[in-house]
């Protein structure tokens, strides 16, 4: 578990170095970013898979395609699951629809928490179920000042539980099941980040910073992925989905680096949703003083 929060911990992070960097990768629209995550995304995952010695996840997943007609309905549905939110991700800000994803972010969570409850009968020990009543009257408030939900906050909020959801239940919650999601995608990543190539040979020509900054993306953004699915799997569904608001806190600071301003009716949201972290790391820190302190005494 302590591992499976660290890498929880490692892809929000890197989800808010990405966000921060976005807009140094104009002329690039949202659709460009997309198909060049999922380009580099695939050779990384097969790179990482054959470093960590699992390997055999990918023909073993492929060898299942041929005998478990469920994954021919499955693994497409998964990849078009994860394909829409990588697009939604960086569609929003580019749109004006910031606030509607970031709040289907902040429900996201409870969501989370809620399936974990129902389908998995998880509990949540007494500072979690504090977190979650401190992120729930944050969500409230937003959702009062925005007049109830939209199409975006819900794709987020329901969107990515049905695809943890499927993937567990089908036992392809691992990077080979997600290398396979990737190359389903990979016709419309092409299309998206290359097209015909004369508008991406315009944009390298505007600005050729892009030689470097677009590998860089893939790299950073194929990590934050990775990072991502194995703590889906490490962890329990709702230990997982709390740790998730440590990524629109992140989200947050980044944008107040990038000049952006937090409205006055805004903070009670995000001092409630930094008040669920807090207790989270509360809890963590005392659960690592347990374990030393148990260490030394069972100790020779």
């Amino acid at each position: 578990m302590s591992k499976g929060v660290l890498v929880s911990l490692v892809a929000s992070l890197l989800f808010g170095v990405m966000y921060y960097g976005s807009p140094h990768l104009a002329p690039l629209q949202g659709q460009d970013i997309f198909g060049w995550r999922v380009l580099f995304a695939v050779p990384l995952v097969s790179l990482m898979l054959r470093v960590s010695g699992e390997r055999t996840l990918i023909p073993g997943t492929l060898q299942r395609l041929r005998t478990d007609r469920r994954l021919w309905l499955a693994m497409p549905a998964c990849a078009a699951m994860v394909g829409v939110q990588l697009w939604l991700f960086l569609w929003a800000p580019l749109h004006g629809r910031a606030l509607q994803v970031s709040m289907g972010y902040f429900l996201l969570p409870l969501v989370m928490v809620l399936v974990g409850r129902v389908v998995y009968g998880e509990r949540l020990s007494p500072l979690q179920r504090l977190a979650v009543a401190s992120a729930a009257f944050g969500v409230g408030w937003a959702l009062l000042r925005n007049h109830g939900l939209s199409w975006e906050m819900l794709l987020v909020a329901l969107g990515y539980p049905a695809y943890f959801l499927v993937r567990r239940h089908l036992d392809i919650a691992h990077l080979g099941g997600f290398w396979v999601e990737l190359v389903l995608l990979l016709p419309v990543a092409g299309w998206a980040a290359i097209g015909d190539g004369q508008a991406l040979l315009q944009m390298l020509a505007q600005r050729p910073a892009l030689y470097a900054l677009i590998p860089l993306l893939g790299v950073v953004s194929a990590v934050a992925l990775m990072c991502y699915v194995l703590a889906a799997k490490m962890l329990s569904f709702s230990l997982f989905g709390l740790l998730t608001y440590v990524e629109p806190v992140l989200l947050m600071l980044a944008a107040l680096l990038l000049g952006e301003s937090v409205g006055q009716g805004q903070w009670p949201t995000y001092i409630a949703i930094w008040i669920a972290v807090a207790l989270l790391a509360l809890e963590g820190g005392m659960k690592l003083r347990r374990r030393r302190f148990n260490g030394g005494c069972s100790a020779p």
